[in-house]
């Protein structure tokens, strides 16, 4: 055998080199089939902003036809836009702001956290997703079969009486949603649980992944509720069995208390991981270990005990007990206080930081002004007094997209910067990404701070027509949400446009601390191609720049001093 031919054997037998998990394996069913946490991220990911994509077309499409009173767009009926703010309402809750911290990042980020190889069940994982999708394809499928027109929230007995016909598949949808939410949840519980490396201890872990354990908690335990409720409301649809619709010897108010039972833990399945993002960005970006990190912590779990006891404050006006009444307005109140104690120590660790002002810690600190206001006018909608003249007005609708959209959602765009170039290896333009942070800001604030004063005039919501005095405030409100959607498709396009033409990110460019910048970007395959060296993740005396590297890098001998011994 001659030199070449054994050469060429030798190259034959040797495996090619896989530098990351995007290249590990190509095929459209190597993504489909995929037990890989991050590419199931990114698929989850991907999935979500379609569906935000579709819950703001109909969003938008609201707010246009509420430029004038009466008729604006043409063809557009009270019973269309009835079916419009009900699709917004829906996708954009089951479909994109439950699932898009928790399924996209967290699916993502929790491992590498975590410093594990991959969550505990990866084929449950892959399941969970592919349940989000079936949940999906129902919600598409009602409206082909006359659409459904009841709210988001299905209050009955409408929603066992009216005529359209897709109540039963979008409730089936959500149905098997709820299971898919599950999964997550118990997957994530049982990897925080089983799969933390040596060295990690409970309150070494990252406050996102505090965050994530509180959120999987009542996932798994708030969403069968919902489950059992839906099922019910099919069951009385179909066979016509009195459960909810008074007419038949039901009760419409018992249907408020289990959907709000699932639905106000829900709210923080959403706000939970927001705020675990929100205590990383805080801390990265300005450079300075978390203050009270034990704190933080706890009041994430505060919190989700907290979520299951305070149902009832949506419900102060259906006729339920003056004395639950009180109860539930006291504990409401007293919700406030692990969120409060949350903002406080956010403002501390930025008290003496070197902040750095780029997009990531801009939507940080855009999301503290944010859920203060939205925390703040939750107080009025739980004092008893307040709440009754406040109560189904465009107040309601104001106080929710500043918790949910200016909050959560602003949340999960910042994450979506911050761990971006760990995701695909790519930079971004920074001077881009301000702008779409500066448009998103001000469109949000001018189209739902304006509805604040809608609903203390007393504008209804969800109504198709107002009086004449109501317009300019709707005028306003419809031309903030024209920028702030201005704002999302520049920022779409920027993200985008970094995967074609964006400098090759370094494995840490911001000088974070905790383990997922300690492997390359985007990471391998395992996630570490040795095992990862824990410290106290917030430690930034460590962290140095590096011109070899072109990002920071970790003091090894730092870093091995701080590693308990095991």
């Amino acid at each position: 055998m001659t030199m070449l031919d054994a050469t060429q054997l030798d190259d034959a037998n040797t495996e090619p080199e896989v530098d990351n998990y995007l290249t590990y394996t190509r095929g459209f069913l190597s993504w489909a089939l995929t037990l890989d946490h991050k590419r199931i991220g990114v698929m989850y990911l991907v999935s979500v902003l379609g569906s935000f994509l579709v819950g703001g077309i109909f969003a938008l499409l609201v707010r246009t036809e509420l430029l004038t009173p009466g008729p604006t767009i043409p063809g557009v009926d009270a019973n269309l836009y009835n079916q419009f703010f009900t699709l917004h309402g829906a996708i954009m809750v089951f479909l994109v702001i439950i699932p898009s911290i928790p399924a996209a990042l967290g699916n993502f980020v929790l491992p590498i956290m975590l410093g594990a190889k991959d969550v505990a069940f990866p084929r449950l994982n892959l399941c969970s997703y592919y349940l989000w999708i079936i949940g999906a394809i129902c919600a598409v499928v009602s409206l082909t079969v006359g659409g459904f027109d009841t709210g988001w929230t299905f209050y009955t007995p409408y929603s066992t009486t009216t005529s359209a016909g897709g109540v039963i598949p979008v409730v089936t949808g959500v149905f098997i949603l709820g299971f898919s939410s599950i999964f997550t949840g118990m997957n994530f519980v049982v990897t925080i649980h089983k799969l933390r490396p040596p060295g990690m201890t409970w309150f070494r872990m990252p406050l996102l992944l505090w965050a994530l354990y509180a959120t999987a908690l009542i996932q798994v335990l708030a969403t069968p509720v919902l489950a059992i409720t839906l099922l019910m409301l099919i069951v009385e649809r179909v066979f016509m069995i009195g459960l909810f619709d008074p007419a038949m010897g039901g009760d419409p108010v018992l249907f408020q208390h289990f959907f709000w039972f699932y639905s106000h833990p829900a709210v923080y399945i959403m706000i939970l991981p927001a705020m675990g993002i929100i205590s990383e960005i805080i801390s990265v970006h300005s450079h300075r270990h978390i203050f009270g990190y034990r704190f933080i912590a706890f009041s994430s779990v505060a919190i989700a005990i907290f979520s299951f006891l305070v149902w009832g404050h949506h419900m102060f006006t259906s006729g339920q007990s003056p004395l639950m009444n009180v109860v539930f307005s006291l504990i409401t109140f007293s919700v406030a206080i692990p969120s409060a104690i949350k903002i406080f120590n956010w403002m501390a660790t930025l008290y003496r930081g070197s902040i750095s002002i780029n997009t990531p810690m801009l939507y940080g600190l855009g999301f503290i002004f944010l859920f203060t206001i939205g925390g703040l006018t939750g107080l009025h909608l739980g004092t008893l007094n307040t709440d009754i003249h406040l109560h189904d007005t465009y107040f309601v609708v104001a106080h929710f997209h500043y918790v949910m959209m200016g909050s959560a959602l602003i949340a999960m765009v910042g994450g979506l910067h911050h761990w971006w170039p760990k995701m695909f290896g790519r930079m971004y333009n920074e001077r881009h990404g301000i702008i779409g942070f500066i448009l998103v800001f001000v469109g949000f604030n001018v189209t739902f701070f304006t509805q604040f004063m809608l609903g203390s005039h007393g504008m209804p919501r969800r109504y198709y027509d107002y009086p004449s005095e109501f317009q300019i405030y709707h005028v306003i409100s419809t031309i903030g949400s024209y920028i702030m959607a201005a704002g999302f498709f520049w920022t779409l396009y920027l993200l985008v446009q970094s995967l074609f033409s964006g400098k090759i990110a370094p494995a840490n460019p911001w000088g974070g601390r905790s383990l997922e910048w300690q492997c390359s970007s985007p990471p391998p395959h395992d996630n570490f191609k040795t095992t990862p060296s824990v410290g106290d993740c917030y430690d930034f005396s460590v962290v140095r720049w590096s011109e070899e590297e072109g990002g920071y890098v970790v003091d090894r001998d730092d870093q091995a001093a701080s590693k308990p011994d095991h």
